[in-house]
């Protein structure tokens, strides 16, 4: 780092890192160690969009979608969706979900360099959202590659 900034970043990262208000501190011990109802209910609701999501994606034409081990993203494989509509990528895929069904995924080019010797197509989607929502993203997917 430029000498002429270390004084200020020190401060910062003093006051950001180490000089925790009591408050917050405060806030911390009693998330961990009050009532975790609301974690249970969110665990809970969490797992049910993740279900509708992996469901609603293998019930789809040429997708097919593992069951995420944590997060709140699925990574389905679309490949046999782009062969089915002649796409060559998944990125082809994203940009047609996205202006012809109002979806929006992120291909699997976002993620990086393909590893050697891979082959298929992949998207993400997050199940941050409503049931409601997820379900009408689905139906809209649906649309889009099954015509």
């Amino acid at each position: 780092m430029p000498k002429s900034l270390a004084t200020d970043v020190t401060r910062l990262v003093t006051n950001v890192e180490s000089c925790t208000a009591t408050f917050v501190q405060m806030a911390g011990i009693e998330a961990l160690t009050g009532p975790q109802d609301a974690v249970d209910r969110m665990v809970a609701e969490f797992k049910a969009r993740r279900d509708l999501i992996v469901e609603g994606l293998n019930s789809i034409e040429g997708i097919t979608c593992l069951l995420p081990g944590g997060a709140f993203y699925v990574f389905p494989n679309v490949t046999g969706a782009c062969r089915r509509l002649g796409l060559r990528s998944s990125r082809e895929l994203q940009q047609r979900l996205l202006y012809e069904g109002n979806v929006a995924v992120l291909p699997r080019s976002s993620f990086g360099m393909r590893n050697e010797g891979e082959t298929q197509e992949y998207i993400r989607l997050s199940y941050a959202t409503s049931r409601q929502q997820i379900e009408e993203g689905l139906r809209r997917i649906r649309s889009v590659v099954e015509g």
